[in-house]
């Protein structure tokens, strides 16, 4: 599915479940939405091509399969740069709005400062997206509308899986560009798993993503250069039997990267995360290790 223009988000996201729960596995594809509101449209200083930077393009897809192995899988259709719900709710740049924000605001992140807040600021190298400053009345309507129920249907997914199987493992899926920004041109891995060094997810559940992973020809690391963001560090505590890691898929091995084409290779890359995905839900219905001790 390519890029649309849309007068309304209707429906903002999507949650597909299956029949019945093959094991406590949820997949979540926030940055995937390619429908650009056009008033959005009408507000930015860039073209819709630009504003694709931001995107995940087609990951929905890659895991969308996912669903008929007993996992439930959750897609945004807002974009990344119209508003991130992998960020805090009011992650927002004081200097983008007319109009005083909240006082609970978080003004002063590092990710706000880099113009990636809740609302964007920036696209791609740091290309500014908005002609003028947003009335902050907009900023807090698309929270309400959109991020909050996102997290609602996200959390509600999360504990149904947990109720039925004792624990939840939310699998947040992404994609990376092939080539690291600035000096450093050398190609990146195919896949990066977050999993905040430790501390959203067991080890054990890691590893099966990562083992399975490899046997399928994938080069893999972890934490480097993503560890994961807001999504896997809020959903992710192990003591409480909720386990959280981020995956992050090359673009380069499914797609064309310019063009926003899907590759040759598109079909074999989504077989192989549904195989990925299969095993997950099999090997965590049976039971999840304790987080190993961080010095192991």
């Amino acid at each position: 599915m390519s890029a649309r223009i849309t007068d309304q988000l209707d429906p903002p996201f999507e949650v597909v479940e299956p029949a019945a729960l093959s094991g406590p596995v949820v997949c979540n594809s926030p940055h995937s939405g390619r429908a650009y509101p056009a008033t959005f449209l009408a507000q930015s200083r860039l073209d819709l091509e630009t504003l694709r930077r931001s995107e995940d393009t087609f990951v929905d897809e890659l895991f969308a399969d996912a669903v008929k192995f007993g996992v439930p899988v959750m897609r945004a259709h807002f974009p990344r740069a119209f508003l991130d719900v992998n960020r805090e709710p009011y992650e927002l740049d004081p200097r983008m709005f007319d109009g005083r924000l909240p006082p609970f605001a978080n003004t002063r992140s590092l990710r706000v400062a880099g113009g990636l807040g809740t609302i964007a600021r920036v696209v791609g190298d740091a290309r500014e997206i908005y002609h003028r400053r947003l009335p902050v009345e907009e900023a807090l309507a698309r929270i309400e509308l959109y991020y909050k129920p996102y997290h609602r249907s996200l959390r509600r997914l999360i504990v149904n899986a947990q109720r039925q199987f004792g624990v939840a493992v939310l699998v947040d899926c992404h994609s990376m560009p092939s080539n690291a920004s600035g000096r450093d041109d050398r190609p990146r891995a195919d896949i990066v798993l977050g999993d905040r060094y430790g501390t959203s997810c067991a080890a054990s559940v890691t590893d099966v993503i990562e083992e399975c992973l490899r046997e399928l020809g994938y080069s893999v690391v972890r934490n480097k250069p993503y560890a994961g963001g807001f999504i896997t560090e809020h959903y992710g505590d192990p003591g409480a039997g909720l386990h959280a890691v981020q995956i992050e898929v090359n673009r380069a091995l499914y797609m064309d990267e310019r063009e926003y084409r899907k590759s040759t290779r598109f079909e074999a890359v989504r077989k192989d995360l549904s195989r990925m995905i299969a095993r997950l839900a099999g090997s965590t219905a049976r039971g999840i290790e304790p987080l190993r001790d961080a010095a192991e």
